[in-house]
């Protein structure tokens, strides 16, 4: 008799076991006080069968502006992938670097880093998982090593955020006390590179396993259907050469996210002058660079989506089938998200994260424990507390406020209690599957969640140890 093949839980029904748990701790605490956002004692309520069913569709009302992004992103790509620029520059790429294409990993790696660290990429990495899964493949890799580029590069530079707006910025601007901007770059940029490299070498170190024929993690099954998804863009034709207007989508591809860069950097914090000169980008979305959010990212997306259609598109009757189609590939990705945030959301409802933000650090504070111990259990916690609230600015809007004033009161390190949260909160996000961004890139790469788990746990362990060392140090010698 055939023995039955074991089904593993899929990305949704992960998720849903999720809220399941939060629902039932919401039970467990229900009662219990704490102090709200307007410094008022409130009390976690427990979830209520409609809170439960609604909390999803509450994910999609909290994350509409991610979702919104997500979709004119799906379009952009799809126009870019139209024109056949992309793959073929790739293509083009890969050939001139044969014998070289380890350079790639350093070289991609470190640019999704740089992303991270500055305007916190995460999001915007949806659409590359693909395209750089299909470009290792092509270059004698595996698809892991491409979503991994993209996974490991982004979120190493967003757990050692610096100039980043959505996780630094909104935990300074949420604690209430003085910081030291100096010290607290300066904690994001050991935190950033020192991740990188170890990232960087485990991947590399698997690679060449790979392209030495010693084995792939996925099976042939899971290869058989990556292979089949990224059709004919693991093909590398010989005669392959990129068209003049291939060249101009390219210029253009490449400009849309230098634009996107220079939106999202908190000018105004870091350099008044510059922040004034950047006055005119307002005539684009309202906004100037600085104040970009994901409303002005995602019309710009779709307005140089229509400029490169328009340029790279041989027929522009395609140009809103080809915008629709974009949309539809995004439709499982948002679902994703919509359902990963429906965890912060019923935990917003309940009052729970709050309580158990303040409970836990006031226990902490009030145990007379020296900096050391206290800044390797507020890691810990902020670690438990981020597959909760993967979203960065959401746990800085929770947790800052309440951490770094009874820091501050102490004496210690607001800088390394704000990075803390930080770095704690990207280092879940490189696994948990309430992240919406990394379950649905992979989906969209055909990648197991449980695979790439299963590939990343002993690297994940190394980052994790790497960075409660630099953040128990910091705050011993920091005061």
């Amino acid at each position: 008799m055939a023995e039955k093949k074991r089904r593993a839980l899929g990305t949704f029904g992960i998720l849903l076991c999720v809220l399941l748990v939060v629902s039932i701790a919401s039970w467990i605490v229900a009662g219990r006080t704490y102090t709200n956002s307007d410094g008022e004692t409130a009390t976690v309520m427990g979830a209520t069968f409609h809170d439960i069913l609604m909390a999803p569709i509450g994910g999609f009302h909290d994350a509409k502006d991610v979702i919104g992004f997500v979709f004119c992103l799906g379009a952009f790509l799809a126009l870019v992938n139209a024109t056949g620029a992309l793959e073929t520059g790739i293509h083009v790429l890969v050939k001139k670097m044969r014998g070289n294409e380890l350079k790639l990993v350093w070289i991609l790696m470190f640019l999704f880093s740089v992303g991270g660290t500055t305007y916190g990429m995460g999001e915007e990495t949806v659409g590359f998982y693909i395209l750089l899964a299909a470009t290792m493949t092509a270059a004698g890799f595996d698809p892991i090593v491409g979503a991994v580029t993209v996974l490991l590069g982004a979120g190493c530079g967003v757990l050692g955020s610096t100039i980043n707006p959505f996780a630094t910025g909104a935990a300074v601007a949420a604690a209430g006390v003085p910081v030291n901007m100096g010290l607290l770059y300066a904690l994001g940029v050991i935190l950033w590179l020192s991740t990188y490299l170890i990232s960087v070498f485990f991947v590399t170190q698997y690679a060449r396993k790979v392209q030495k024929q010693k084995g792939s993690i996925l099976t042939a099954e899971q290869l058989a259907v990556c292979t089949a998804a990224y059709g004919k863009a693991t093909e590398i034709g010989q005669d392959e050469k990129l068209t003049g207007k291939q060249k101009a989508v390219l210029w253009l591809f490449a400009l849309t996210f230098v634009v996107m860069i220079l939106g999202f950097i908190p000018w105004e914090d870091l350099n008044e002058s510059i922040f004034g000169a950047f006055g005119f980008s307002a005539f684009l979305t309202g906004n100037p660079f600085g104040w970009w959010w994901f409303d002005d990212a995602a019309t710009w997306f779709l307005l140089m989506g229509i400029i490169i259609g328009f340029v790279g598109l041989e027929d522009k009757s395609k140009l809103v089938p080809t915008i629709i189609s974009g949309f539809a590939d995004m439709i499982s990705v948002n679902m994703v998200i919509a359902l990963a945030r429906a965890t912060s959301v019923l935990m917003g409802v309940t009052g729970l994260g709050t309580w158990l933000v303040e409970a836990s650090v006031t226990a902490l504070s009030a145990s007379g424990l020296p900096a050391a111990a206290f800044a390797f259990l507020d890691y810990l916690l902020h670690i438990g507390l981020s597959f909760l609230v993967p979203s960065s600015s959401g746990l800085a809007a929770i947790s800052s406020p309440i951490v770094s004033p009874i820091v501050h009161g102490i004496g210690w390190s607001v800088e390394t209690s704000i990075m803390i949260c930080v770095a704690a909160n990207g280092f879940v996000n490189l696994f948990t599957p309430t992240c919406g961004f990394i379950m649905g890139g992979l989906a969209l790469a055909r990648i197991p969640y449980a695979s790439y788990l299963k590939w990343a746990v002993k690297l994940l362990a190394i980052i994790c140890a790497v960075c409660a060392v630099v953040l128990t140090v910091a705050m011993m010698i920091l005061k």
